[in-house]
């Protein structure tokens, strides 16, 4: 099992990183800040647009740490990729399987399942712990109308069938999350998602963790050998991670939406700690990420009993065990990609 390590998370827009020796150095106006070992660190997450060194570059790709380029309002700018690791044998199973609709979309509607599951646990959840303050009628409604798209996703037939599913599944999704807010009403609700940019404080919360999140699907695929770019429900498209997109679905519920919600109803983060800009857009400021990347960090240390595996793992690591799971299915190790089904 792979070790849960650190991930940096450099949040100050002026920081520009460096190497000295087998150490990450962050230094603010030629002034060094911060260092660390690079064999402390699974990742380098940077949000600003200083950079990092040629020489700091290949010391991340020559112990495979991830890095990754943010702005300093957390959207994705690019990736600093070494040399491409794993089996080539499975990364040409993979493509062959990605070539194959039939084939595809058996993949494709295990991760569907794992979302639509795990949106159901939320919603479920909301209404057991607090079905005097929430509306649980129209929760319940939509609960009725995911299961009756599990049943749908069992016997579609084409990937363009699969996404109208899950689109619909989103859309009912969110036409409820707003009960799920229950503090703060004032500065946090939520009408529907947008982004780029996202247009309230809720939305730009999950935006953020979203992109934290798929770093870390993406570094996990990269780990054992599949190539991130290709998905099965995705479709390809240059820069985009269609295989990172599709192992994030069923991730979503329970790793990001839960914790945006804890974020807002335990007030651990307020209005205060964001920005409205004249195009609309809302950011969050660097307090405000400093609040959520501590609660990210912290939520990855949690242990939970993975259902599949029947073994007591860190939360951080279910990005890896997905990963390798879909790695032995694409090999032939295992009968079908077993998604993950949060508690």
């Amino acid at each position: 099992m792979r070790k849960l390590l650190n991930t940096l998370y450099v949040t100050t827009p002026e920081s520009y990183l460096s190497r000295d020796g087998d150490n990450v150095v962050v230094s603010v106006e030629n002034q060094e800040k911060f260092r660390i070992p690079i064999h402390n660190l699974e990742g380098v997450v940077c949000f600003g647009y200083m950079g990092a060194s040629p020489h700091l570059m290949q010391l991340c790709s020559e112990h495979h740490v991830g890095l990754s380029f943010l702005t300093p309002s957390g959207r994705f700018q690019a990736r600093v990729h070494g040399k491409i690791r794993g089996n080539v044998l499975l990364r040409r199973v993979q493509y062959r399987i990605a070539d194959n609709e039939h084939d595809s979309l058996e993949i494709a509607k295990s991760c569907i399942i794992g979302k639509i599951v795990n949106c159901k646990s939320v919603l479920g959840r909301s209404v057991r712990d607090h079905e005097g303050v929430v509306n649980a009628k129209k929760i319940r409604d939509v609960d009725l109308l995911l299961i009756d798209a599990l049943q749908r996703v069992d016997t579609c037939e084409s990937l363009d069938s699969l996404r109208g599913i899950e689109g619909n599944c989103a859309k009912w999704y969110f036409d409820v999350f707003d009960e799920l807010i229950l503090k703060q009403k004032n500065d946090f609700f939520f009408y529907e998602r947008n982004r780029r940019p996202p247009l309230d404080n809720m939305n730009s919360i999950l935006s953020f963790l979203y992109t934290l999140l798929a770093h870390d699907v993406e570094s996990a695929l990269e780990t054992v050998g599949l190539d991130p770019y290709v998905g099965f429900f995705h479709t390809d498209r240059p820069g985009r991670p269609g295989l990172a997109l599709d192992v994030m679905e069923e991730l979503r519920p329970f790793l990001a939406d839960r914790l945006a919600l804890n974020l807002v109803n335990l007030q651990q983060i307020s209005g205060k700690d964001f920005l409205k800009k004249e195009n609309g857009g809302v950011f969050i400021t660097d307090e405000g990420r400093k609040t959520i990347l501590s609660a990210w960090q912290k939520r990855k240390t949690d242990q939970i009993t993975h259902p599949y595996l029947k073994e007591k793992i860190p939360v951080g690591l279910l990005p890896y065990v997905q990963a390798l799971l879909l790695a032995r299915f694409v090999r032939g190790d295992i009968d079908g990609y077993p998604p993950f089904f949060m508690n």
